[in-house]
């Protein structure tokens, strides 16, 4: 990119698309900064483990110099998927998730901790909270954030995931419920403290699917164990329930009965999980979900396409923060750069979006299908 100064480039935004955005900017020299709004690194708990694919999420690890570090941290054996009949906990025949057989595994916060670290001291502010941001009427941006505060910018990129706060620049679309909500619960030391469910799950994932209902178990690192209950209910089905969310044993005792003719082995996943359960009702955009360009600003990741959970998410953020980056380096302006993203960009993640659409469909048919 040609350019009289270095250009302010500002990343909203500090998951897996926003940081190798950066990653691979200062791979090639450029200066990037990274607002984020938590804390420090640890502030929380960064979810389960992702499956990365050769041709998206590999793709952009290569781009930033990372897939040798990612493929020492990763766990091929994650791959293996085991389908059971929720009745029996029999094993049914499968032939595995429809994506390329390189796909290993590994935990979203080691991933995350592997762009941390690959970045220059001082590249994410930790704690900066971005409320908005406006145009100065030359095409340069100024963020808004919640301290009163502003930063100015050349180019202000959201990767700011689900609720954005830079979307509204750019596109007047917000999630929407999906009809699906998934009830997280966790089993810590599962092969000595869980063996028999350890044992089920096997290395990877298991997937068992009822009557409107279905069951997500899946293997992380250091012997933990993230299971997922998925159903069709409307957003709020707590209330129609008459259950608090935070009151285990009343969210317990309704899961029971929705999971009603399962096989008590898979019920152990109600009955004796780690802690409570987390409430996670999903959300998607518009799918196509595209704007009209706008100089000076652009969205990666969930805050350009969010979309059901089927393990295209995290791997098309990467790569919209490579390509981005990619096009920042060899376009000759920043113009030129975000329109040669967003012609690439938008297309695909359209396209991923329908086809995540119909895999959450198939697996949970919507009412009357």
């Amino acid at each position: 990119m040609n350019s009289t100064h270095a250009p302010r480039i500002a990343v909203v935004g500090a998951g897996l698309g926003g940081l190798a955005c950066a990653r691979v900017l200062q791979l090639h020299g450029r200066s990037v900064t990274v607002f984020e709004r938590e804390a420090s690194t640890g502030a929380r708990s960064q979810g389960g483990s992702l499956d990365i694919h050769a041709d998206t999420g590999q793709t952009a690890l290569r781009a930033a110099g990372l897939l040798d570090r990612f493929r020492a941290l990763s766990r091929p054996e994650g791959q293996e998927w085991r389908v059971l009949d929720p009745a029996t906990a029999t094993v049914l025949p499968f032939p595995g998730p429809v994506h390329d057989e390189d796909s290993p595994e590994i935990d979203r916060g080691q991933l995350r901790g592997l762009l941390l670290a690959s970045l220059a001291e001082g590249t994410v502010r930790w704690g900066r909270t971005v409320t908005g941001a406006t145009p100065l009427g030359d095409g340069t941006w100024r963020l808004l954030l919640d301290d009163g505060t502003a930063e100015d910018a050349d180019l202000v990129v959201g990767a700011d995931g689900a609720w954005s706060r830079i979307r509204p620049a750019l596109s007047d679309a917000t999630p929407g419920y999906t009809g699906v909500t998934f009830i997280e619960a966790g089993f810590d030391d599962c092969d000595t403290r869980h063996p028999a469910l350890a044992r089920l799950v096997g290395n990877g994932t298991l997937l068992a699917k009822g009557d409107g209902n279905a069951l997500f178990a899946q293997r992380n690192s250091n012997g933990h164990i993230r299971a997922y209950l998925a159903f069709r209910a409307p957003q709020d089905w707590h209330l129609a329930a008459g259950v608090e969310l935070d009151d285990t044993a009343a969210v317990r005792t309704h899961l029971l009965k929705t999971f009603d003719g399962w096989d008590e082995s898979l019920r152990y996943v109600l009955r004796h999980h780690d802690g409570g359960f987390v409430n996670r009702p999903l959300f998607v955009l518009p799918a196509p979900h595209t704007w009209e360009h706008v100089p000076g600003i652009t969205l990666l990741g969930d805050a350009a396409h969010l979309m059901p959970p089927v393990g295209l998410g995290a791997n098309l953020a990467m790569l919209d923060g490579a390509d981005l980056a990619h096009a920042l380096i060899t376009e000759s302006g920043i113009e030129e750069a975000v329109r040669a993203y967003e012609n690439l960009m938008l297309p695909r993640s359209a396209e991923a979006a329908l086809g995540c659409a119909e895999a959450l469909d198939n697996l949970l048919p919507p009412t009357g299908s």
